[in-house]
């Protein structure tokens, strides 16, 4: 079962997976999430953060028997994580972990304390303000939990910062301050299961983000490799996630971001020699063999729409369709509504 199937890489993961063999259950809140149609089955949900979702993921999970659940959004980690279940895998990091990089700031903190190299951070109630100001490359400012860039904003100033933190519509202390760091960005995979031992570390250098990564390179860069590294060392996630760093001038990692989960430029990794994905899958349900830390560096991601193909029975089997319901034509006065004629077809 893979959640998230309206988000841009989640179809591309369906399909890889329904290559290898495994019967795919895909889930969003929206009825025109393409990966809805490219399972073998789709199912609506509600929203990650209501309360309505994890029950309607249990009767799901109940109905449909999966030997694992993936989920890629934010929202979803610690509800989707309770499912684990003698007959049924989670495969996301331990719950503490999951926890701890939610919450920016802690991470921050965290990280800071085991030696892993990150900007300073301070939250927005506490930026030192009578100090010297911004530093010279200037400010990120960005809610303490939330994802894809969302609410992100670059400031050069106190005075902006002020201005942002006004504007925001987030209380202070939900919001962080990071000296912005200008080198060149990395995501990187980080392959691990229960057994602590990381099986793999991916680095891609992003070309161009504007929200999830567009374009990357597969970079084998040892000072990255090794912050990875040292994340599971010190904190011990036990699965697979995802470190987002920048390189300071000195050409050292500093650690901005973790995503508690697969990483959105998943294919990439899997385009250079290790399938994360489906490798952890087979490890959690059958016992499969470790994945080996040989993947091809300089390999690049161009990401860009694709049109899939299916038969209009495939297309209409799950009961849901992206097309919204006709609007009943406003009724005229004294016609019921249950009597308006109806719309035709031209």
């Amino acid at each position: 079962m893979v959640t998230t199937a309206g988000s841009a890489p989640t179809p591309g993961t369906i399909l890889h997976l329904r290559s290898r063999g495994f019967r795919v259950v895909a889930t969003d809140v929206d009825p025109t999430a393409p990966g809805l149609y490219l399972a073998d089955r789709g199912c609506l949900v509600p929203p990650g953060d209501s309360e309505a979702f994890l029950p309607r993921m249990r009767q799901l999970v109940a109905e449909e028997e999966p030997v694992a659940v993936i989920p890629l959004v934010d929202e979803e980690l610690l509800a989707v994580g309770t499912l684990e279940g003698p007959a049924t895998t989670v495969l996301l990091p331990r719950p503490e972990f999951v926890r701890t990089c939610l919450d920016k700031y802690v991470l921050m903190r965290e990280l800071e304390a085991a030696g892993v190299g990150v900007p300073r951070t301070w939250t927005a109630s506490r930026w030192p303000v009578q100090a010297a100001g911004a530093p010279p490359e200037g400010l990120v400012v960005k809610p303490r939990s939330g994802r894809g860039s969302r609410g992100v904003a670059f400031v050069d100033s106190a005075r902006d910062l002020a201005r942002v933190v006004a504007e925001s519509g987030y209380p202070a202390d939900d919001l962080i301050v990071q000296e912005r760091i200008t080198g060149p960005e990395y995501t990187v995979s980080v392959v691990v299961w229960r057994d602590g031992g990381v099986q793999a570390v991916v680095p891609k250098e992003v070309v161009l983000k504007q929200g999830v990564t567009k374009y990357a390179v597969t970079r084998r860069n040892q000072a990255v490799i090794e912050a990875c590294r040292a994340v599971q060392r010190a904190l011990r996630a036990d699965g697979p996630f995802n470190v987002q760093l920048c390189l300071d001038p000195e050409g050292r990692p500093r650690v901005f971001e973790i995503n508690p989960r697969f990483s959105s430029t998943a294919a990439l990794t899997v385009a250079s020699g290790v399938d994360e994905i489906a490798g952890l899958l087979h490890q959690a349900t059958a016992g499969g063999p470790r994945l080996r830390d040989d993947w091809q560096e300089g390999v690049a991601m161009v990401r860009r729409w694709t049109d899939e193909f299916l038969s209009e029975t495939q297309f209409a089997s799950h009961g849901i369709s992206p097309a919204s319901p006709p609007a009943a034509p406003p009724a005229r006065e004294g016609v019921p509504a249950d009597h308006r004629a109806p719309v035709r077809a031209r």
